[in-house]
């Protein structure tokens, strides 16, 4: 008999997708989606977003009919998987607090992505209790679909570890297997660096290519990417460890052999910057020309965003009320 596979994961709507979340799960999510045996589910976080946006909502507002779009540009088809609003299926929250239970302030706070994310935000001498307990809002949102694979970035480890803890700790408490223990999807691409040459391509730094650029946009930055700062002519040999040029080659160039072959001929010397960045120019567009022809404006579609978003959360919500409805008995907690 074929497992049912169940997929969850999602984004937070603080602004247009980039590279970064498309190799870092979103090519993940449409070759499953490909998958007859498996159920797919696709969030926007819009909760877990004003955990630190609630001073700026139309932050978050604006970029959920963005978020659709950009969707629906990768390939993620609304027909095949459920895309939902996070806010819009409260049964998220009941589970949440059922969680809070049984998880410590201190098991959250050692979550190496959220200090991190706190150090980030300057949350360290007031931090918000919706911050603190967005990990658990995540172990809600995978536990609720019983999700068997969650595709991410390898950052969002820690989380899926708290998720894993949680559902064995109910199933110890119900004495039966209760909730999945979802297992981690990770893309054989890595973190992928800023074209500014730092660490990680990120919304908040400004310094990705994002799905929804013109092609002159896209053009513009590459040829503003960090590359050898000690390849000064064409005739040096560069590096390209922390060559981001060829960090984006690797990740997006389905032609092994001709990026190896860049490789070896940049180490030598003889091939300029300007060479490998109109290469990946090329490369880029190839990838994101598919996506523009598929997309809808989410200002003069918006209603169709929005459409999609209700009938997708009224399922989403009949799947969590089950697996709601199922934790609450199996623990013996009282219903009116």
């Amino acid at each position: 008999m074929t497992r049912q596979i169940t997929m969850l994961t999602g984004d937070r709507p603080t602004g247009p997708l980039h590279l970064g979340h498309y190799a870092g799960s979103l090519v993940e999510r449409v070759r499953m989606q490909e998958q007859d045996s498996s159920r797919r589910f696709v969030m926007i976080a819009d909760a877990q977003a004003y955990t630190d946006n609630i001073g700026d909502t139309s932050k978050v507002t604006t970029a959920i009919p963005q978020l659709v779009s950009d969707y629906i540009a990768c390939g993620i088809d609304p027909r095949k998987s459920t895309v939902f609003l996070q806010s819009a299926v409260p049964e998220l929250f009941e589970l949440m607090q059922i969680f809070m239970n049984i998880t410590t302030v201190a098991r959250t706070l050692r979550n190496p992505t959220v200090s991190e994310e706190i150090r980030q935000r300057g949350f360290e001498k007031s931090l918000p209790v919706g911050f603190a307990c967005y990990p658990i809002g995540q172990a809600a949102d995978i536990l609720g679909f019983r999700a068997t694979h969650v595709p991410v970035g390898a950052d969002q480890l820690p989380m899926i570890e708290i998720a894993s803890e949680t559902a064995a700790r109910i199933n110890r408490m119900a004495g039966q297997d209760v909730l999945a223990i979802p297992e981690v999807v990770l893309t054989s691409t890595g973190r992928l660096p800023g074209i500014d040459g730092k660490a990680k391509a990120s919304k908040s730094l400004n310094n990705a290519i994002y799905l929804s650029d013109s092609p002159d946009e896209v053009r513009r930055k590459v040829m503003m990417m960090f590359t050898d700062p000690d390849h000064l002519r064409v005739s040096d040999p560069g590096k390209v460890e922390g060559n981001t040029v060829f960090a984006y080659l690797d990740a997006f160039d389905p032609d092994r052999d001709k990026v190896e072959d860049l490789k070896t001929r940049y180490r030598k010397g003889g091939l300029g910057d300007v060479t490998i960045k109109k290469e990946l120019v090329g490369v880029l567009e190839n990838l994101l020309q598919p996506m523009r022809d598929r997309r809808i404006d989410p200002v003069t579609n918006r209603d169709d965003c929005l459409d999609i978003l209700r009938y997708g959360s009224a399922a989403a919500r009949e799947v969590v009320a089950g697996v709601l409805a199922d934790v609450r008995r199996s623990l013996g907690i009282f219903v009116l």
